[in-house]
């Protein structure tokens, strides 16, 4: 099995990228991923965390496989690849729950766009970094040149996508690449600390709160900022605001876990290339 799966009490998924040679991307772990992303939305997860099994968290797509495709085959085939993968982004994208990626070692070509799709993204002391793919003549996927440049700047994307430098970890921290970095073995535990905190917390303000921000990114302020007076108000007389303003009232932890969701208003958002498959 490619990609493994488990949804706890607390709704947090766990999915680990668990295939030797560097967790490298083929077509059935683009397909287990996609599947645990499924599984994660049937069972309504409230928070994700993804991490890749071994010294590396993930290298890219398998190029052994790709180098053994004749050429007739090879494009059909990277085209299954990044269908699979790009809808598994797009269902996780999606949730209200928010992902959080802990990461090690290499991190190159796809396993990049895995990070940068992360809302949290903790990396071990050891990562580095490396687009990879103009280095072997390919372009990027997993969503890479779209995340990129919203979280590093479109300068600075430009220059890891076309170098392929490597990037330590303390540096992708300090351009914003990831959220923080810790020693090495204490990834595994900060991250389940992290992602299962988030799943103890505000689904739906969570949910709504990724949504703010992705539009926030395209919209002008006037029309942001109506979004956001809508949002709140609809957030205010959920189930899940009321019990976290009574909660803070009475001081006492707030119970969010079987609260409903906040309602999502503005539904002329604008969509990312993750809510749903080009026409």
């Amino acid at each position: 099995m490619r990609v493994t799966v488990e949804v706890d009490g607390d709704g947090l998924a766990r999915v680990e990228l668990c295939r030797d040679a560097g967790n490298a991307i083929d077509l059935a772990m683009a397909r287990g991923l996609l599947e645990a992303a499924r599984e994660c939305e049937k069972a309504r997860a409230r928070a994700v965390l993804l991490t890749g099994r071994g010294r590396s968290f993930c290298v890219g797509g398998d190029l052994k496989e790709f180098a053994a495709l004749p050429g007739e085959r090879l494009a059909g085939h990277l085209t299954d690849v990044t269908d699979a993968l790009h809808e598994a982004l797009r269902v996780l994208a999606a949730l209200d729950a928010p992902l959080v990626v802990a990461v090690q070692g290499a991190v190159a070509g796809a396993g990049l766009g895995l990070a940068t799709a992360a809302d949290v993204c903790l990396a071990a002391s050891d990562a580095r970094f490396t687009a990879a793919y103009t280095a072997i003549g390919y372009t990027p996927d997993a969503g890479t040149s779209w995340s990129l440049p919203r979280l590093v700047g479109p300068r600075r994307a430009l220059d890891l996508l076309l170098t392929n430098r490597r990037v330590p970890a303390p540096e992708a921290l300090a351009m914003g690449l990831v959220s923080r970095v810790v020693a090495p073995e204490r990834l595994y535990e900060e991250a389940v600390e992290a992602a299962g905190t988030l799943a103890r917390g505000a689904a739906g303000a969570y949910g709504a709160t990724r949504r703010l921000v992705d539009g926030a990114l395209s919209a002008g302020l006037d029309e942001h900022l109506d979004a956001e007076a809508r949002q709140l108000a609809a957030a205010a007389v959920s189930t899940e605001g009321r019990e976290g303003v009574a909660a803070f009232l009475a001081g006492r932890p707030p119970d969010f876990a079987r609260r409903d969701p906040v309602p999502q208003e503005d539904p002329q958002r604008t969509r990312s290339i993750f809510d749903s498959k080009p026409s």
